[in-house]
């Protein structure tokens, strides 16, 4: 079960880690690609060249690449933001997102192997905390059932005891005696299924040692 759980987390978390690094890496190589390139000389040539070109004059001023520089530092403050955003959504997925999720799978496990005294908390106002409700409510319906149960064995095994009484208090035939006697045992031995199925579970609401 532990390692269900923690096959869960990690195939979802490593999932969506990967899927973050790669738009981050891609945002990250096209804003590398561009600082590069228009950080390379060859490139600052060919723009003052083409310039030249169409003033009709030689230019010598470093003023010219006055606009190819800013633009060059908020390519550098773009991928700066996109990074910083890819690792904050990253965050806030892991937390409201798998948080949750495995914070549900635990207490459904639990409560699939009987302690019906878990509940899911989760502090929100979207799908999972529904989900969360109709489990809750689930394992809540779930207890009535067994409490149900457990009043039917408690019920049957007073109805044998006094059937056994008045076989025992009023004579029959001895074939009828049998017979009687092995449905009775029949019946004692459902009941004694019935009953190991319900201490098999555990309780919130209903105390059971008052049933006992």
């Amino acid at each position: 079960m532990r390692n269900r759980e923690s096959s869960f987390r990690y195939t979802l978390q490593r999932t969506m880690i990967i899927y973050f690094l790669l738009i981050g890496f891609a945002a990250l190589l096209l804003g590398v690609e561009f600082v590069n390139e228009t950080s390379n000389n060859q490139f600052r040539e060919k723009w003052l060249t083409n310039i030249e070109t169409v003033v009709g004059q030689t230019i010598d001023s470093p003023k010219i690449f006055q606009p190819l520089d800013r633009l060059r530092h908020k390519a550098i403050l773009m991928i700066c933001i996109i990074m910083s955003v890819v690792v904050i959504v990253l965050m806030m997925f892991i937390k409201n997102i798998t948080g949750p999720l495995q914070h549900m799978i635990e207490k459904s496990n639990e409560i699939s192997t009987g302690d019906l005294s878990q509940t899911i908390n989760i502090d929100a106002n979207n799908e999972l905390a529904d989900l969360g409700g109709v489990i809750n409510e689930m394992s809540s319906n779930l207890q009535e059932i067994i409490h149900f149960s457990l009043n039917t064995c408690l019920s049957g095994k007073r109805l044998i005891a006094d059937t056994a009484t008045l076989l025992e208090n009023n004579p029959l035939p001895a074939a009828e005696r049998q017979q009687a006697q092995n449905k009775l045992a029949e019946l004692d031995s459902e009941l004694a299924t019935l009953q190991n199925v319900v201490d098999y579970f555990k309780f919130y609401s209903i105390d059971k040692s008052s049933h006992e």
